[in-house]
């Protein structure tokens, strides 16, 4: 008889980690919860973000709130997303992990992308903050303004990789470049690199992205640095004009 209790809690016990499942069984849930990783944003946001419907979006992140993997708050109209906590964004940093290690697929999409380019050594967190102390290296966030503003690294420059051709000249030529994004499997700073080595510049990607270097309660900066984003939108509105 106690042999079956035990069965049957232990057959419940894995139910309940089978719910976390829901979530990684649907690509485009991964996709949001990796977002939701690197800051607080609206289902408005994250929907053009993924290229969703705003009510497919809508529906992915109830899912992921009945497994308790993302948290709301509501301003006036508008609902706002947030990881639970630390743990689930290891979580997925760890998906990534396993990913990466066990199929060969991963591996050669990023190669097919660039993410491992020739001479892509990576910059451990350790060396670059050691570095960014001693002021001989400049530091790049390319991810999108609103994910900058959730959290940076202390000292980096918002310079997202769409805007990055056009704003090479804000950059140092005799200074190496670090870049980062997301984490190991975005694609975004890998991109930065080669557009910077095309250019002349030395530049080398973080081994990782913002999640884990928060998550090693490294030096992060939250807000806007005022001179940066009124560069991003002068940009942005020198564009505009053009496009009309």
């Amino acid at each position: 008889m106690d042999n079956e209790k035990t069965y049957e809690e232990r057959a419940l016990l894995y139910e309940q980690l089978a719910r976390i499942g829901k979530v990684v069984v649907n690509p485009k849930r991964i996709e949001l919860l990796d977002l939701l990783c690197q800051g607080e944003r609206s289902v408005d946001d994250l929907a053009s973000a993924t290229g969703l419907k705003l009510s497919t979006a809508s529906a992915h992140l109830q899912v992921m709130r009945q497994c308790r993997l993302v948290e709301t708050r509501r301003d006036a109209n508008r609902v706002y997303y947030r990881s639970a906590g630390e743990e689930v964004c290891r979580f997925v940093a760890t998906l990534g992990d396993v990913a990466r290690i066990r199929l060969a697929e991963v591996k050669q999409i990023l190669a097919d992308i660039g993410s491992h380019t020739n001479d892509t050594e990576r910059v451990s967190r350790v060396d670059l903050l050691n570095r960014v102390r001693a002021g001989d290296v400049v530091v790049i966030d390319v991810r999108p303004v609103e994910e900058y503003e959730a959290g940076h690294i202390s000292g980096a420059i918002s310079l997202p990789l769409e805007y990055l051709e056009a704003r090479l000249d804000e950059l140092d030529p005799q200074m190496e470049i670090v870049a980062y994004c997301r984490g190991p499997l975005c694609l975004l700073a890998p991109q930065a690199v080669v557009t910077l080595r095309k250019h002349g510049r030395q530049a080398r990607c973080l081994e990782d992205g913002m999640p884990e270097w928060r998550q090693a309660r490294l030096p992060v900066t939250f807000g806007s640095n005022t001179a940066d984003v009124q560069m991003a939108e002068a940009f942005l509105s020198t564009n505009k004009k053009e496009e009309f």
